[in-house]
């Protein structure tokens, strides 16, 4: 499950900054609304499936009421689950890697 959020957390963010570097600047400079009629709903499920995901993981990763809420927040945001996905995707039994300054 935590794969397939990591994953999803990816698509999400990618397919959202394709419809607002891509797809709305075609739209309305180059009169071209394609490319909105199309990464609009397939961004639309990804958002979909985030969120949905978010719930599912959350307890396997250990994740608090706080992160949970930041997390969600983050779907939003246009390149948040790019954050997401690599800094809080760790299972909470997991060990975090010793730092360089300990």
């Amino acid at each position: 499950m935590i794969r397939a959020f990591r994953f999803v957390s990816v698509a999400e963010a990618f397919s959202f900054l394709l419809l607002l570097l891509v797809a709305m600047p075609l739209k309305y400079g180059a009169d071209a609304p394609i490319g909105v009629q199309v990464m609009g709903p397939v961004h639309g499920v990804l958002f979909m499936a985030y969120v949905g995901l978010v719930f599912l993981v959350r307890e396997q990763l250990g994740w608090d009421l706080g992160r949970t809420v930041l997390a969600l927040g983050a779907a939003v945001l246009p390149v948040a689950p790019f954050f997401v996905e690599r800094h809080w995707t760790r299972p909470a039994a997991e060990p975090e890697p010793a730092g360089r300054g300990a």
